[in-house]
């Protein structure tokens, strides 16, 4: 089973600031335990110095992970504020029909509510989830997840 981790990076800082990412190895450590052989797509683990690409690298590089997305069995976006790029892979995630785990305090915006098959507002609400249940069994290949944006009124 192949796992998008998606989640902020910038967010809406300025310059060059990123948030903390110690998130990333949270919910690896979290789903590598439970799973140890699910296949974790981690954008930062695969190009740690992104911040410092010029725009045609960052372009390329963005748009090899949207493609990346369509072929994942499962997007994990942690958001604790609003990331317009966490956005844009959700959106692909949800145009491709993979489904999407949330990690968000933000449970009125519109994208966590209206994209997120699932949302948790913490971590450790993530982590319970994960002790629980078998996520192969319910977003992997062949789970049947069926939604489209053509079903959108």
């Amino acid at each position: 089973m192949k796992v998008f981790l998606a989640g902020i990076i910038q967010g809406s800082r300025g310059g060059f600031e990123v948030h903390a990412q110690d998130y990333r190895q949270a919910i690896t450590e979290i789903l590598h335990d439970r799973f140890p052989d699910l296949e974790i797509f981690d954008p930062c683990e695969r190009h740690p110095n992104s911040i410092d690409y010029d725009d045609e690298k960052a372009r390329a590089t963005f748009l090899q992970h949207l493609e990346i997305i369509e072929e994942a069995d499962l997007l994990i976006a942690f958001l604790p504020s609003a990331s317009m790029g966490t956005a844009i892979e959700m959106w692909r995630a949800y145009e491709f029909r993979v489904p999407i785990i949330s990690i968000s305090p933000l449970t009125t915006n519109w994208t966590i509510r209206l994209l997120s098959d699932r949302n948790f507002e913490t971590i450790d609400d993530f982590r319970a989830f994960i002790s629980d249940n078998d996520i192969k069994k319910i977003y992997g290949p062949g789970a049947g997840i069926s939604r489209s944006v053509e079903e959108i009124p």
